[in-house]
């Protein structure tokens, strides 16, 4: 047996994935990978995050990341209420993601058109979030504060997952109190992080959710140093199944086994993704135990409900 995790961002649909996704996606069940979010990341991956949901058995979100702002058409937002209005009723969408905002960039940092861009997209899709009442999935790259004031001027309540965070304790705190959870990944696990660290391992038990950004912010086992990548040496692909490992680097610096972890990521996710209880028939009973079958699926072991769930 191993504990159940939901990896609540990965980005099965990159060109990364192409070639071997499905076995990528067995290899996480084998570990323990109960479902996996797949948020788009612009609106001509749409159609492939939801495939690749309904194909894998996973949830999916629709989004414009503010990196694609660049490249959005000036009709973007209706193109995203149109595809959230069509996808309504299907419980695998779970949110609006990934969507933010990105003043890491040189290009959408710097006053201009292509911030102003950013920032009306992020402030549209969140009217967006509102409207149809889902969660929301956040990319928060040196904008928190901004992040958080749109957030609290659009009214956008239904709360979502802050991903990758990489704020300050303040900032946390304001997150958690608009209703967010705050997503620890592969970036936790390098011994340098001593800030981000410290969050994972002082901050609230409900207050986190796992996950790995896969194929993007690999840990620090699958991490080539740029010398090494100048020789030729590629970089470590991270994968959803890297997640049960990450989980046992935070569960170490919080001092509680990966089983307690997995209990309160379980709860944390569905609490901020509502609709993850919708998809299979496990989902509302929690994690408790998990096994692979010989298909690759994975089957849970729910105590709370009885019998089993896949």
């Amino acid at each position: 047996m191993t504990s159940a995790w939901i990896d609540t961002h990965c980005h099965l649909d990159a060109p990364e994935f192409a070639a071997d996704v499905q076995a990528v996606r067995a290899r996480a069940a084998a570990g323990g990978v109960a479902r996996c979010v797949i948020p788009a990341v612009a609106v001509a991956h749409f159609e492939a995050v939801k495939t690749l949901a309904h194909q894998l058995d996973d949830a999916y979100a629709l989004g414009i990341h503010p990196l694609r702002a660049r490249e959005a058409a000036p009709d973007a937002l209706a193109q995203v209420q149109a595809a959230l209005q069509a996808s309504a009723a299907d419980a695998r969408l779970v949110a609006v993601g990934e969507i933010g905002l990105d003043y890491f960039a040189p290009d959408l940092a710097a006053p201009g058109p292509l911030r102003a861009r950013q920032e009306q997209l992020f402030r549209g899709q969140l009217q967006l979030a509102r409207q149809q009442a889902l969660p929301v999935i956040l990319h928060v790259r040196r904008s928190a504060d901004a992040v958080l004031k749109a957030l609290r001027q659009t009214g956008c309540t239904a709360g979502g997952i802050a991903h990758a965070f990489a704020g300050s304790r303040q900032q946390a705190g304001q997150f958690l109190d608009l209703g967010f959870k705050l997503g620890f990944g592969g970036a936790v696990t390098y011994a340098r992080a001593t800030r981000l660290r410290d969050l994972a391992k002082r901050l609230p038990l409900d207050a986190l959710v796992l996950e790995t950004d896969a194929p993007d912010m690999p840990p620090h086992w699958l991490y080539t140093p740029a010398g090494a990548r100048a020789a030729g040496q590629p970089q470590g692909r991270n994968e959803p199944g890297e997640l049960p490992r990450i989980a046992q680097v935070i569960a170490a610096l919080r001092g509680i086994d990966s089983r307690a972890l997995a209990e309160a990521a379980w709860a944390n996710a569905m609490a901020a993704l509502p609709r993850l209880a919708q998809i299979g028939g496990n989902t509302t009973c929690g994690p408790a135990d998990a096994e692979c079958g010989e298909n690759g699926r994975l089957f849970f072991r729910v105590g709370r409900c009885g019998g089993f769930g896949q």
